[in-house]
């Protein structure tokens, strides 16, 4: 049977800071080693997208609409990978080997960026070629958080780990802007530097990452009817739609940043910073909100994030401006990843059994991708046709609407205590 249990922790069970800190301390190295990698990793990418909005809408003047489709491509376009990456780490049981390879397809894609000039259609060909990359190291490597972890621990996990994924996300928006200061805008440099920090993150994974291969079961075991039983599961069916629902209703970051830069007429010089705003908020909250969903329950945790992304939608067109729109959106915007990211896998971890996990979570971030995709290109249009404002106001509402039809689906799902039946 593929459903196990959602844990949860007793009321009053690990409340003081002592033992929070235990917690953390009793992580494995490969989450430390993991989120070292992400670290570099989003350090490289971060130096590239942050820029790649503004450069494509006001530098090529593309169209809301045209934006939407390149957005999306970014995030949904090579979505299905995500199961191919899954399915073969399952199937190998080599979950290192499958993420090394997308996280070197992605380093490579950096060069591309050299060749491409302005040609839209290349970039788009690039970006798909690093999105490939994205696809396939995913799932392989939040498996490997989840098989390196007891199960009570699955949000401080998945909170440490997007925490210093966060920092690298924070810094290379900066990296960047140093670079191209002191290359006098030379973009070329700052395409090379981010190929050389992919590679190294590469390196990092290659010599400290476990595979943890030993403890799974043995190769073979996985066949294409066992993964594709996992939708027969109504938990993973549920947790799969849930996860649709949300990508659906959510629009992208560079939408985000490029109503906040027309609402306050920035300059192009600071727009990379709104992104540095963002996650660093991401960073502060990532590791307490981990804490709190392992305490109070994770469906609680990600709720709450969806109706703060409400909250973020309406304050873009809302009473605030200034300094106090800027920071108060960045910092809502911050907490909405921190409540949603990790702790959406780790809701759904335990849920799948361990010899299609990397499958399975590979379905959901598909599932999510995917409308994504969908999310982004009608932004664009509703945009187009009814004005920023607009668009804006009818994605809040439909937040809205995920939010409560998310809380039906998944409210279902059986919950233990933490410490009980953790078997890893």
């Amino acid at each position: 049977m593929y459903l196990s249990t959602i844990d949860q922790p007793h009321a009053g069970d690990e409340t003081s800071k002592p033992l929070r800190r235990r917690a953390l301390l009793m992580l494995s190295g490969n989450v430390f080693a993991l989120g070292t990698v992400s670290l570099v990793t989003d350090i490289s990418s971060e130096m590239v997208t942050a820029v790649l909005p503004v450069y494509l809408v006001l530098g090529l003047h593309l169209s809301p609409a045209a934006y939407g489709v390149i957005d999306g491509m970014y995030t949904g376009a090579t979505a299905v990978l995500r199961l191919v990456g899954g399915y073969l780490a399952d199937r190998t049981s080599r979950r290192k080997s499958v993420a090394g390879f997308g996280y070197a397809l992605s380093a490579l894609a950096k060069l591309g960026l050299l060749a491409v000039g302005n040609s839209v259609g290349a970039i788009g060909a690039v970006i798909a070629v690093d999105r490939t990359g994205k696809g396939l190291r995913t799932a392989p490597r939040d498996a490997l958080i989840t098989l390196s972890t007891p199960p009570r621990l699955y949000g401080r996990a998945f909170g440490v780990h997007r925490m210093m994924d966060t920092i690298g996300a924070f810094a290379g928006p900066l990296v960047a802007l140093g670079i191209l200061a002191a290359t006098a805008q030379a973009y070329d440099a700052v395409f090379v530097a981010s190929f050389c920090i992919a590679a190294f993150g590469v390196l990092v994974l290659v010599l400290f990452v476990r595979d943890r291969r030993g403890a799974q079961p043995s190769k073979g075991v996985v066949t294409l009817s066992a993964a594709s039983a996992l939708l027969r599961a109504a938990p993973v069916r549920r947790l799969v739609l849930a996860a649709a629902l949300a990508g659906l209703a959510t629009i992208g970051d560079g939408f985000v940043y490029l109503l906040l830069q027309r609402r306050e007429q920035l300059s192009i010089g600071w727009f990379p910073l709104l992104a540095v705003g963002t996650n660093l908020s991401y960073l502060v909250f990532a590791v307490p909100l981990g804490v709190l969903a392992d305490k109070i329950g994770r469906l609680k945790v990600v709720l709450g994030g969806y109706t703060t992304l409400v909250l973020v939608y309406l304050l873009l067109f809302g009473p605030l401006d200034g300094i106090s729109l800027l920071a108060v959106v960045l910092v809502l915007y911050g907490l909405f990843y921190a409540a949603t990211d990790g702790v959406l896998i780790a809701l759904a971890g335990p849920v799948l059994p361990t010899a299609v996990r990397t499958t399975g979570i590979a379905l959901i971030q598909t599932a999510q991708a995917l409308s994504y995709l969908i999310s982004s290109i009608l932004f664009g249009l509703a945009w187009t046709v009814w004005g920023p404002a607009g668009a804006t106001r009818i994605a809040a509402a439909l937040v809205v609407l995920a939010v409560l039809v998310v809380a039906l689906l998944l409210r279902g799902l059986p919950a233990t205590n933490a410490g009980k039946g953790d078997q890893q």
